[in-house]
């Protein structure tokens, strides 16, 4: 007899989301709440990616297929719901069901929580990676931490930033599955002995690593890899002897220790429990991945010489950087493979993505804390650091310095390549960061230029876009992005053009109505400007408002011109301990308070700033957007994948030669790019020009008079924190930069007046991006880095 609360192959996926609304969660269809559907559809959908799931891995069982594992502190995957949907081709399905009973199949998929397991670009890139690695049919394996809490939920208190839990775990989560067979013993502490040249580490604290699976599908469900997250339990989740002499707290203090370290994403690291607890975060999931990967090494294969034959693993920036003493140590200590044969395989095996060029993003941890919470690792990285020097006697380059242990050198020194995400970010750590290891290592740094996937960003995100562009020349741009070339032509056809325009105006008037709704009502007809990014002074939120402001005053000065209608949006969010960027959200509140309430402007300019900035959020937002703000001092913006993602979708941008944006200005043509500001190497050579902040002030009226407004309290408070930093040291030169981002900003207004010119542009932007496919990406590195080739099942 057919077990009807398992959804069967041959079934309709009406009748499995009937069978799970009533088995799974035990509703009928007439009390079901939209929560209730929403579960039933994902479980529905989760049943159909298992099978391509088992497939792939039995594929890659049967031909011995290289694996590739990433391991990164964020995966931004957002709402799997309609990714799934979208990539096995049932959306028309879905929506017909719940049309068909008098639902919102929209409202019911939104209703699916964020994960909250990123920030920004680092973590989307994660997420592009994963479901890219899964469309080319590359073997794969993501490592993460299953954060309880994740990064912060963002609220506003008479404009400033508040920080509450993230409640995403709050319900159920549909798409993975707990594998409690998988559970790995992590320690911190203790103490080393060494009675040969094997050591033998006892730690004086472990927690358990559980492990939780997530299958990411790729297009059309040809392939599915997994995405396995850590959590942190105790060993023993409770002291019963201590409950029971009265000490009910000290009773639950091995579980809140141990879930403290998979509780929070990034906790704030400005004291030295902090700093602790992030480096435990580091080891813990970096640990049980690598655990995780030689067991499934071993089971296939019965010769450690042969790991880097079958494993590549990429390490996301530094934070899983421990991953080099830890597989030497595993290796060494308790597989008995020689100290220099393991540093070896384990450079051979390993990739690191570089993407920063800020010295204070590359991590550092003292030796005092490394040595007391991974004291063999200290030891393993002291050898490494020796071994290094010995062989190159001329080297300047340290991992071990003025106390610290240094994760970026580190890193470099035990990867067998080290990639930047731009052209012009791999140029630059060829020249500054990493000068020096490039001049011992010339052939280790290659370029992998970042790329988004078109499936969530354009496919999902744009359905009316995306639904144009496959009525005029198909759909294999899915899986092709590049096809977007033949839509070039089309730029010159009114009637395509006018159809563009329709999409990119109903798509405003949806974002219009998300805006108003939460109290800022906007014209869907002004020009929507957006800017979403983590909050950082190099991103220069603060030059983007200190132009508003300006703006604001010109059109104040004579409301009757002939200006350009437009709604300045920003999205984003500040580290809890990073006071001057939360400073910048502060003020963006404080002039959106005034502008928005000006009598004579309001119809003029608008500034919108919705909070808890998040994947959803940006899938209504970059649709909509006309103009990309990317607008960071040049040399600092590592690639970018937001520019990518907006100029997919027909925005045009205005912005500097910094990061992926080089790129962008190349493929989509000159003509079509806003470009402002110094270059790099211009930017270095200003901030050795002495007042060289004040003499641009002087010399700008319009930023000279926007900073007398916040200077007199027109905004409330005098925010000196940003007036005196941009009229004083100026580091990313917001000040010098700032007369050319006006001259940018008025001539970006005027192409707007031409409303076909500025849509031939617009659609040239998204015919022209086709290159920015994380699909592209991905082969790159599997040719460059991993080794790896792709399999099909069957």
């Amino acid at each position: 007899m057919k077990d009807a609360r398992v959804p069967l192959i041959g079934e309709t996926l009406s009748d499995a989301i009937l069978q799970h609304l009533k088995y799974s969660f035990g509703k009928d269809a007439e009390h079901a709440t939209v929560t209730d559907w929403r579960l039933a559809l994902s479980y529905a959908i989760r049943d159909r990616i298992v099978d391509p799931w088992f497939a792939s891995t039995r594929a890659t069982y049967a031909q011995h297929g290289k694996r590739v594992y990433y391991l990164s502190m964020e995966f931004l995957i957002g709402r799997l719901l309609e990714d799934a949907t979208v990539n096995l081709g049932l959306m028309d399905e879905v929506r017909g069901f719940f049309e068909g009973r008098g639902l919102d199949a929209t409202e019911i998929m939104q209703d699916e929580p964020d994960a909250a397991l990123g920030n920004g670009g680092l973590g989307r890139l994660a997420a592009c990676f994963l479901e890219s690695m899964s469309t080319v049919g590359c073997p794969a394996y993501g490592y993460g931490i299953r954060y309880e809490h994740g990064l912060f939920k963002q609220s506003f208190e008479r404009g400033r930033q508040i920080e509450a839990p993230e409640d995403w775990l709050s319900q159920t989560h549909a798409w993975e599955f707990e594998r409690p067979e998988s559970v790995y013993r992590i320690g911190f502490g203790g103490s080393v002995e060494t009675p040969g040249d094997r050591a033998v580490w006892t730690p004086s604290e472990t927690v358990v690593a559980e492990a939780y699976d997530t299958p990411i599908v790729g297009w059309q469900g040809r392939w599915a890899n997994t995405l396995r997250l850590w959590s942190a339990t105790p060993e023993t989740v409770f002291d019963l002897g201590r409950f029971n002499a009265g000490d009910y707290y000290g009773a639950a203090e091995p579980e809140n220790l141990a879930r403290t370290i998979s509780r929070v994403l990034y906790p704030d690291d400005t004291t030295e429990e902090g700093k602790r607890l992030r480096l435990k975060q580091e080891f813990f999931f970096t640990a049980a991945s690598l655990r995780d990967i030689v067991r499934r090494f071993e089971d296939e294969y019965a010769d450690l010489s042969l790991l880097s034959d079958k494993v590549a693993i990429q390490l996301n920036d530094t934070h899983p950087a421990i991953a080099g003493p830890e597989l030497v140590r595993i290796l060494h200590d308790e597989k008995g493979m020689a100290f220099d044969a393991a540093v070896e395989t384990a450079r051979a095996c390993l990739g690191y993505t570089n993407h920063t060029l800020l010295p204070e993003a590359l991590e550092r941890w003292s030796v005092g804390l490394m040595a007391d919470l991974l004291p063999r690792h200290m030891q393993i990285i002291e050898r490494i650091d020796a071994a290094h020097a010995e062989a190159h006697p001329d080297r300047r380059a340290v991992i071990i310095g003025d106390g610290d242990v240094q994760m970026g050198p580190l890193a470099f020194t035990m990867a067998h390549r080290v990639n930047g995400v731009s052209a012009l970010h791999t140029g630059l750590m060829r020249d500054t960061v990493f000068a020096e290891l490039n001049r011992l290592h010339p052939d280790r740094i290659v370029n992998e230029t970042n790329g988004i996937t078109p499936r969530r960003w354009l496919l999902g995100a744009n359905p009316r876009l995306s639904g144009l562009i496959t009525r005029a020349i198909g759909d294999g741009w899915v899986d092709d992005l590049e096809q977007l070339q033949k839509l070039e032509p089309l730029a010159d056809d009114a009637a395509f053009r006018e159809d563009y325009a329709a999409a990119k105006r109903a798509n405003k008037a949806d974002l219009a109505d998300y805006l108003g709704a939460r109290g800022t009502p906007v014209d869907p007809d002004a020009l929507f400007d957006v800017q979403i990014k983590r909050i950082h002074e190099y991103k220069r939120q603060h030059l983007n408002i200190l132009q508003t402001i300006a703006l604001w005053q010109a059109m104040k000065d004579d409301p009757q011109g002939d200006w350009v209608p437009q709604v300045k949006i920003f999205g984003g969010k500040a580290a809890p301990g990073y006071v001057f960027a939360k400073e910048i959200i502060h003020l963006i509140n404080a002039v959106a308070e005034v502008v928005n309430a000006d009598p004579d402007t309001g119809h003029l300019l608008r500034v919108a700033y919705p909070a808890n900035y998040n994947v959803s959020l940006a899938e209504k937002l970059i649709p909509a957007a006309e103009v990309s703000q990317q607008v960071s001092t040049a040399g600092k913006e590592a690639s970018g994948t937001g520019n990518m993602k907006f100029a997919l979708n027909g925005a045009l941008t205005i912005g500097t030669l910094d990061g992926a944006n080089v790129e962008i200005r190349k493929l989509v043509g000159a003509e079509n790019f806003f470009l402002f500001g110094m270059t790099a190497d211009e930017a270095v050579e200003r901030r050795g020009v002495a007042d060289h902040a004040g003499r641009a002030i002087a010399a700008c009226p319009e930023l000279a008079r926007a900073l007398d407004a916040i200077r007199d309290g027109t905004f409330g408070e005098r925010f000196e924190s940003i007036t005196g930093n941009v009229s004083g040291a100026d580091y990313f030169l917001v000040a010098s930069d700032f007369a050319d981002y006006w001259r940018a900003s008025r001539e970006l207004e005027a192409a707007r007046r031409d409303a076909a010119g500025w849509t031939r542009m617009a659609i040239l932007n998204t015919a022209r991006s086709g290159w920015f496919s994380s699909d592209r990406t991905i082969r790159d590195y599997m040719a460059d880095i991993w080794d790896a080739r792709a399999i099909s099942v069957g």
